[in-house]
């Protein structure tokens, strides 16, 4: 079957659904590419205890003290991926983990001084990216902000969708 006759709709809507698949296409292989970059720097430098998605999540952690499920909710992580690599995290000495006062089932967690160093390497290896974006053309601050308008519009699209369908 094809997408015509799955969707329906006229040549110009074909026009927008095939634009619209080729984005999301181009979504999945972005981030994977992106943990690949990751991965290929870890390996660089010899740091081979923790995989990319570990290291990302270093990265997006930051100086915070968070839950699981704020991470969840944040939209970084999937449930059990989040908790699997939180534990591993904890387990190779990454982060610092402790229960909630208030809510004992819940734990909290934040970077020990090993994770600061990836969560570094992790922002010195984008700084690098922004800085050859830039130099080389790809993209400029035009350019990069309507790509960010253009995403975050598609997400709150999603958002709603989520939220109201079901």
């Amino acid at each position: 079957m094809s997408i015509h006759s799955h969707f329906g709709g006229s040549v110009a809507d074909m026009g927008f659904m095939t634009q619209y698949l080729e984005a999301l296409s181009l979504v999945e292989r972005l981030h994977r590419l992106l943990l690949d970059v990751i991965k290929d720097e870890f390996e660089r430098l010899g740091i081979l205890e923790i995989n990319s998605v570990q290291a990302l999540l270093l990265f997006n952690v930051g100086d915070n003290e968070v839950t699981a499920g704020e991470l969840k909710s944040r939209g970084y992580y999937q449930g059990s991926n989040v908790s699997y690599n939180l534990k591993k995290l904890v387990e190779t000495g990454y982060m610092h983990h402790q229960r909630c006062e208030i809510d004992r089932r819940s734990v909290r967690v934040r970077l020990t001084e090993k994770g600061r160093k990836v969560q570094e390497i992790v922002a010195e290896l984008f700084a690098r990216h922004a800085d050859g974006l830039e130099d080389r053309s790809v993209l400029d601050l035009n350019g990069i902000e309507e790509i960010n308008t253009a995403l975050r519009r598609v997400e709150r699209y999603w958002s709603d969708q989520i939220r109201y369908i079901y």
